[in-house]
This record gives C-alpha cells, sequence and structure tokens, in this order.
C-alpha cells in the first residue's frame, strides 16, 4: 500500500436521523443547547434537516438533525438513527482519488458541494465485488477542511 496522500484531521459533524427532527430537536436544542446555525432541505437527498453546532471556531463539530420529506423515498436518511459521520480531511481530491485505488467503494455522485457549503464525498457503507472496502455499515462523509481549520489542526498537532 502506498503512502496516504492526505491526512484525517477530526470529527467534522454526526448526522442523526429520525421521523420527526421536532423530537430530536427536544433532546439536542432544547435541552442540550445547541445553537442551530442553518437549515437544509433538499428533494433530491429527501431530506429536511437543522444544522447545530458543539463548540466553536475550527474545532465546532456540526450535528444535523434529519428527517426525511417523504417517508417513503429513499435515501431513508430516518431509518439509521446515526446516518453518518463526517471526516474533515486536508486534500480531499487526494483522499478520494488515493482511496478508490485502494479498493475503497464510494456512493454516487462523487465530489461535490455540501449542505454547509464544503466539498464532500461520502464513503458507501458497504463494500461490493468490485470494490471491496466500504464503512461496514457506517455512511462516512469525507469534508474538505477549509485553510482555517487545517492550519488549526497542525498547530494543535504541533503544540
Amino acid at each position: 500500500m502506498s503512502q496516504r496522500p492526505f491526512k484525517v484531521l477530526g470529527i467534522q459533524q454526526i448526522a442523526i436521523g429520525g421521523p420527526d427532527k421536532t423530537r430530536l430537536q427536544k433532546l439536542w436544542v432544547e435541552m442540550l443547547g445547541l445553537e442551530v446555525t442553518g437549515n437544509f432541505r433538499s428533494e433530491r437527498e429527501n431530506v429536511d434537516e437543522d444544522i447545530c453546532a458543539i463548540g466553536t471556531g475550527p474545532f465546532k463539530v456540526e450535528v444535523d438533525l434529519m428527517q426525511p420529506l417523504d417517508a417513503d423515498k429513499k435515501p431513508a436518511v430516518h431509518t439509521t438513527p446515526l446516518n453518518h459521520v463526517g471526516l474533515w480531511i486536508d486534500d480531499l481530491p487526494a483522499a478520494v482519488q488515493w482511496l478508490g485505488e485502494q479498493g475503497v467503494r464510494f456512493a454516487p455522485g462523487g465530489i461535490r458541494k455540501g449542505a454547509a457549503g464544503f466539498d464532500i464525498c461520502f464513503i458507501h457503507p458497504k463494500g461490493s465485488d468490485e470494490l471491496p472496502v466500504g464503512g461496514e455499515g457506517v455512511l462516512i462523509e469525507m469534508v474538505q477542511a477549509p485553510p482555517e481549520v487545517v492550519s488549526a489542526f497542525a498547530r494543535l498537532a504541533a503544540g
């Protein structure tokens, strides 16, 4: 295996799905005190989500509270309560190329702009015969870290 040309810097987000996000808001926003920083709605992705935050600055972690627009359509964002984990990546294109060469299966869509405005790409939860490496049941979102996040993690690692 060749040397990895990228770094996973930290957790960028966790996404939690349910049939009704108001129930998720009760715990995460009202009781735990997370701040709702935005909303995202997509017919294509069958999702209505509140984007919340824990922490501040480059170490802020996004917590997405998601419900389907139509419970009978796919993707079914509510059927897996922990829908996906997002990881900050310092060089997303290099990561996607290298991981693909190692047999990682990606979800359809390739690198694209995500709900928070960063470039993203998903590792499929299941491998296939052709591409045997997947998330073993977990959807993993790789997120291109902006320069300030890359430098903050570099300072943390150096210090």
